[in-house]
């Protein structure tokens, strides 16, 4: 990925030579995309808009989704975006591509007829590309995508290998769910599998009970240097992992295995529960799922703290961009509201097993879908926190934990760890 000081070179480059002739409007417009499972939907949609409004809607994909962000670099630079485009970054990236001018204020159409359209979304992944008042970013306040599903990760479990070990229904509590795993042990099956290779599910996991245990206020505390690393509720954090560790509960490998990997472990039932999120309904019971009799539920992760709500990360699962100079603009946000649209949403959901963005085409889903659905109420995302931690602390979390995990390090050794690594980017001001 280009860095950010390059990326915004160029766009500003672009807009001072004024090199490119503008594009001019026409009855077409043009979406790019990175989504292979949801393609073939796409097209139908497309062809039966086209057939309604007499506008032709040119959806062009380009997997993967690493290729895809650097194909929109190159195009931002290069002042050839489409009317239509996702940008797979974080939210400051986000911003810079508001701030030259390549993503339209959608804040007015989201609030006509009463706001209508708004409404009909879910909340917290409309939040995912808007812009408070005061953000930090410096972008003028305004919604600035369109969530075309909403997705968040939570615990997973087998309900026939639950079955087989005596447990007649899934956990509620920590506790509960350190017991389950013991008597899934004792019968030989393994109690837990996720991706845990790659660091951002686990840093999930771990921020799910940070939340539970000491709340967002002192999470963020933490990442403003007021609290440390080294405080007791960031102990409880580390410790569960030692605790999981301790009793037998993870799969062997977990801290190298990657996430198709543990999705590949659950769904041929070689563990009890996982952690994963919502796109698993379709990468076990899509038209090409990896088993697609697997009979299973999803929860939140076990409580283990009743000082505060469990938190799980959620929100926008894909989520478009109108380019702010198309000649199109008007005609590809009337496609963007169409297609969140109840009828065209119940489509999507059930073609492809993501969750709808839309609130009212729920009805219908699957039941696991339906599990996932109610979670939303109680995610949160890094995207609309106030603050982030620096991404060198959390790399130093997250490695930590897995230390941990292995057995290399204890709770403590890796909270003392975490902080030194803390002290450091505070002292060279990067926090």
């Amino acid at each position: 990925m280009c860095k950010l000081i390059t990326l915004s070179s160029c766009l500003i480059f672009i807009f001072l030579a004024g090199c490119s002739k503008p594009p001019q409007p026409s009855n077409k417009i043009i979406l790019w995309h990175w989504m292979t499972d949801r393609n073939d939907t796409f097209q139908k949609l497309a062809q039966q808009y086209q057939q309604q409004t007499g506008i032709e809607v040119t959806i062009q994909l380009f997997p993967p989704s690493d290729a895809y962000s650097q194909k929109i670099i190159a195009a931002a630079q290069a002042n050839v975006l489409p009317d239509i485009y996702g940008i797979l970054d974080k939210k400051s990236i986000v911003a810079e591509f508001i701030k030259a001018g390549l993503v339209a204020d959608l804040t007015d159409a989201m609030n006509a007829e009463g706001e209508k359209w708004k409404d009909s979304l879910f909340d917290k992944a409309l939040a995912d590309k808007s812009f408070g008042v005061g953000n930090i970013y410096g972008v003028k306040p305004g919604i600035y995508g369109v969530p075309i599903d909403v997705t968040n990760e939570q615990m997973l479990y087998n309900k026939k290998l639950l079955s087989k070990a005596g447990i007649k229904s899934p956990p509620k509590t920590f506790d509960e769910f350190i017991k389950d795993a013991q008597m899934l042990r004792r019968v030989g099956i393994v109690p837990f599998v996720s991706g845990w290779g790659e660091l951002w599910l686990l840093d999930c996991f771990a921020f799910n009970y940070a939340f539970n245990i000491m709340g967002p206020d002192k999470i963020f505390a933490t990442f403003r240097g007021q609290v440390k690393y080294t405080d007791p509720d960031w102990i409880k954090v580390f410790s569960i992992f030692a605790e999981l560790r301790d009793k037998g509960v993870l799969i062997d490998g977990i801290v190298t295995k990657g996430n198709k990997y543990a999705e590949q472990d659950f769904a041929l039932e070689r563990a009890a529960f996982g952690f994963d999120g919502s796109w698993c309904v379709n990468v076990f019971h899509g038209n090409q799922g990896m088993n697609p009799n697997l009979d299973f539920g999803a929860i939140p992760p076990p409580f283990i703290s009743n000082a505060y709500p469990l938190r799980i990360e959620g929100g926008a699962g894909s989520t478009f961009v109108v380019n702010a100079g198309s000649p199109n603009k008007d005609k590809a946000i009337a496609f963007l509201k169409w297609l969140t649209a109840q009828e065209q949403q119940v489509v999507l959901a059930r073609e492809t097993n993501n969750l709808p963005s839309n609130k009212q085409a729920l009805l219908g889903v699957s039941e696991v879908l339906e599990e996932f659905a109610t979670g939303m109420d109680q995610s949160t995302h890094p995207n609309i926190w106030p603050l982030n931690e620096d991404p060198t602390v959390s790399e130093a979390f997250d490695k930590g934990i897995q230390d941990i995990i292995i057995g290399e390090k204890t709770p403590q050794q890796v909270a003392q760890d975490v902080q030194k690594v803390k002290d450091l980017q505070s002292s060279k001001g990067k926090l």
